[in-house]
């Protein structure tokens, strides 16, 4: 049966934040054009000591946008940007989609074939990536490109971190390449390869270089799903679905100063959340996007403290590193005002001790590459309710659905979650039939089962595909891992299931036990069985150092399946 409110989580917005929205009809790059003409001498990136204006990252990305243009780069063509958190990737980014060309997000960390199916499922005219990783990217073209498995990918351009660095690190770094093995051999000028910083030399920041752009229905990238639980499959996003996500997100985060937030990107800029919650947002509101290459909890901590960062958006296992990490009680995080915790599900208990470290406020949202990607998120300042994702975002409906009959269920029932809004993709690149799977009369159907509440708080009971089913019971693995996170020696917990000969199948938990914590299978074991139904506890421990991970934090259970079809 359907609630008798149908929309229950408008009576719980904050009266700041409107149901409904006017996305104003423009394009990614026109963000960065109004942005610079209000507050063009204002930093707008921050990387490892050198600032950069507006003007400045302006004026850059109209030069890539005319090198790309030289290099025949069209309206519609596929760009591929393979790069860490560095000016570049902001400059390639905007520069990209000024001239309408399609952005393809790639993973710094993906291995050859993962980059060869991302690169040929595209049709990539162009790769921007680092020189440190030119060596995967050649081999992944072959002797002859032209003739190997990527043969549309016509152009590399590669940069160095060098090139995004402040003097003298820019001098500087390259000795220290060189000094530890670590400068590749990059043939310019032959095999389509071109460097960056002469291409930049070379062009000129044309304020006419741009294409017109249709933002409800031309594409702005194709960004790939993690492939967390297979292929990955390319979404593809308009400029609409982005800006409207990014419009949603500043009307939720409504204290926002426009002109004086500092957003610290220790996310990756490539995955969608970062994209959008970092780039895009601080574009959207003139903020200082402060760029780390890569997530050291060391240089986080000292990034907070030295730049007074405010916007931390961020992965459960990026907060559960912080307030492990020794220093963390010894330094001043009090000027985080605002951290976003998305990608898995926040434990409680690192919420609390997060919020006393800084004094800021912690809330767990959720989304889908799918979906631009925020649907839902806890109110940030209102009643949040813990262990929920909040409530939908403005515009954004949702139901609880059979995943057999496809019926509304009801208040408190668990079902699958079905999305709609503007920020909801237009489908998946090339693959019509695994479209149609998830698209269905305007509902993006998630794949994860899920409850909403009688004041429409929604939560995430797990993955369909992740339920484990033992003797005919159902066990929801993450319902598992919030009680193994309560035990105060365990820093990280992941439950799959496994094969059983009598059950069918049984639980499996990998435990990261907190560093001098001794952990054993009784102690876990008689921890679980205080707080769960007998069929629910785990039958099997492995203990481990650390869990596989995607770039953001995610678990990898994926990989854990994979580690153990391997095994004898």
């Amino acid at each position: 049966m359907e609630p008798s409110n149908p929309r229950p989580w408008l009576r719980h917005y904050p009266k700041e934040v409107a149901v409904s929205y006017s996305y104003p009809n423009k394009s990614i790059p026109d963000l960065l054009l109004d942005t610079a003409s209000k507050y063009g001498d204002r930093p707008a990136l921050y990387f490892l000591g050198k600032s950069v204006t507006y003007n400045k990252l302006l004026g850059d990305a109209r030069r890539m946008a005319g090198a790309l243009r030289r290099l025949g780069v069209a309206k519609g063509d596929r760009v591929a940007i393979m790069l860490p958190n560095c000016p570049q990737a902001v400059i390639a980014y905007y520069g990209a989609l000024m001239i309408g060309a399609v952005v393809v997000q790639t993973n710094p960390i993906y291995v050859e074939r993962e980059l060869r199916h991302q690169l040929a499922d595209s049709g990539a005219s162009v790769l921007i990536t680092v020189d440190l990783l030119y060596p995967r990217v050649s081999r992944v073209r072959g002797a002859k490109p032209e003739e190997g498995p990527v043969p549309a990918l016509q152009n590399v351009i590669v940069t160095s971190i060098k090139d995004g660095l402040p003097f003298p690190k820019n001098i500087l770094y390259p000795i220290k390449q060189r000094r530890d093995g670590l400068r590749p051999d990059v043939p310019y000028g032959k095999l389509g390869i071109h460097s960056y910083s002469r291409l930049m030399a070379e062009s000129k920041p044309d304020p006419a270089v741009y294409a017109a752009i249709d933002p409800a229905n031309d594409l702005a990238q194709l960004q790939y799903t993690g492939g967390t639980t297979g292929l990955a499959k390319g979404v593809m996003l308009t400029h609409r679905n982005l800006v409207a996500n990014m419009v949603q997100a500043s009307a939720w985060c409504y204290r926002l100063r426009e002109g004086r937030e500092r957003f610290l990107a220790a996310l990756p800029l490539f995955h969608v959340f970062g994209l959008t919650v970092l780039m895009n947002l601080s574009v959207y509101k003139a903020g200082e996007l402060i760029l780390l290459p890569r997530f050291e909890v060391a240089q986080v901590l000292e990034t907070i403290r030295s730049k007074k960062a405010t916007i931390f958006p961020g992965a459960p296992t990026m907060y559960v590193a912080l307030i492990n990490h020794p220093q963390a009680v010894t330094m001043d995080l009090s000027s985080i005002e605002i951290a976003i915790s998305g990608s898995a599900p926040l434990p409680l208990e690192v919420q609390q001790k997060f919020e006393t470290m800084t004094g800021g406020r912690l809330i767990e949202g959720y989304g889908l590459t799918e979906s631009s990607p925020v649907t839902h998120v806890n109110p940030i300042w209102e009643r949040r309710k813990n262990g929920t994702i909040g409530l939908p975002m403005p515009d954004t409906d949702c139901k609880i659905v059979d995943p057999e009959t496809g019926e509304t269920v009801g208040v408190g029932e668990v079902g699958e979650l079905a999305i709609q809004g503007p920020q909801v993709m237009k489908g998946y690149w090339n693959r019509p039939e695994d479209t149609a799977k998830v698209l269905k009369d305007g509902w993006l159907y998630t794949g994860d089962l899920a409850t909403m509440d009688d004041e429409g708080y929604f939560a995430i009971v797990d993955r369909i595909k992740d339920v484990i089913i033992a003797g005919g019971f159902n066990i929801y693995p993450r319902e598992v891992e919030e009680v193994l996170y309560e035990h105060p020696g365990v820093r990280e917990a992941a439950i799959i299931g496994v094969k059983d000969d009598y059950r069918g199948e049984t639980v499996k938990a990998y435990i990261v036990p907190k560093e001098g914590a001794e952990l054993n299978d009784a102690e876990l074991n008689s921890w679980c069985r205080a707080r769960l139904a007998s069929f629910k506890v785990p039958h099997v421990y492995e203990f481990r150092d650390e869990l596989p991970k995607s770039i953001i934090g995610k678990v990898l259970k994926r990989k854990l399946h994979e580690e153990l079809e391997q095994q004898p």
